[in-house]
């Protein structure tokens, strides 16, 4: 299991609890309950212990003591790897689910956009991920027909809370990210449907994040043909800005969607923001070029 072993067999972080969590046991049934209880309990106490007697009976040597360190050291080590697992494990799960959502938007389920998800995920998964991941995607969207069966929004507000577990676990720099490949999902045959906009709408406000930031990715593709006010519109400022505003505007834009911010998501993760970010300063530069700054 390239990628259900690669979310369940590793680290889950905040995806197993929540409503992103109640998904994950629909996708992965029994399998995601057994393996979580596994890889979230505490590492054993052997040495903790150990030590803490030797302590208490002053028997304690200084190559134990070392040994004692050495392992503290191993701990910490883990501890960060199952950080970094965790971080990334919940935001491709949680972009698989998102992804479900907007791909559906518009009624319709697009090759194009279909094919833009397998190909992150083989880049991160193999082909086999990328044949896995659909699968994860498909029942993701039997799960969407089966609680709309029962009521018409009942998905939209499985999204809304999970958008809203994503908010308070992820900083906003890796929400950004997270929005942008489901703008270039839905961007992925060429034409961006009125449903798919409100649904990237509605995600961006669950998510607790700007609406100008939505507006900013979704001008990024025109804005790299050559549009001055396209490129305004990824700065998030009108023709009319003075050259201090488009300076301020482009710094603001270039914090926030720095690639080293969403680093520990993994390199592809960050190549596609250091691709976004090359967005940004070509639509910086043709300003800058236009105004003879």
């Amino acid at each position: 299991m390239a990628i259900a072993g690669k979310l369940i067999g590793g680290f889950l972080g905040f995806i197993t609890g929540g409503p992103l969590g109640a998904l994950a046991g629909v996708i992965f049934g029994s399998l995601f309950d057994s393996m979580a209880d596994a890889v979230n309990t505490p590492e054993s106490r052997q040495w903790e212990d150990n030590y803490e007697q030797t302590h208490s009976d002053q028997q304690y040597s200084r190559s134990h003591y070392d040994q004692y360190r050495q392992y503290q050291q191993q701990r910490y080590q883990q501890y960060q790897q199952r950080q970094y697992e965790g971080q990334r494990n919940s935001f491709i799960f949680s972009l698989l689910v998102l992804a479900s959502y907007i791909i559906r938007a518009d009624g319709k389920i697009m090759h194009s956009e279909m094919e833009l998800v397998r190909q992150f995920l083989r880049t991160n998964f193999g082909n086999g991920g990328a044949v896995e991941g659909e699968e994860i995607l498909r029942k993701l969207f039997d799960e969407q027909k089966r609680q709309n069966a029962r009521n018409p929004y009942a998905f939209k507000e499985t999204i809304r809370k999970s958008c809203q577990q994503i908010a308070q676990n992820m900083d906003y720099s890796q929400r950004l990210q997270l929005l942008n490949f489901l703008v270039l999902i839905a961007q992925a045959d060429g034409h961006v449907a009125t449903e798919e906009i409100n649904a990237l709408k509605e995600v961006t406000q669950y998510m607790q994040m700007s609406q100008e930031d939505l507006d900013s990715m979704l001008n990024l593709r025109n804005a790299s043909k050559g549009s001055l006010d396209d490129a305004y519109k990824v700065l998030g400022i009108s023709k009319d800005a003075t050259d201090d505003e488009v300076k301020a505007a482009y710094r603001k834009m270039a914090l926030k969607h720095h690639p080293d911010r969403v680093a520990t998501l993994g390199d592809d993760v960050k190549k596609a923001a250091e691709k976004k970010f090359q967005e940004i300063n070509e639509a910086k530069d043709r300003i800058y070029k236009a105004r003879g700054l």
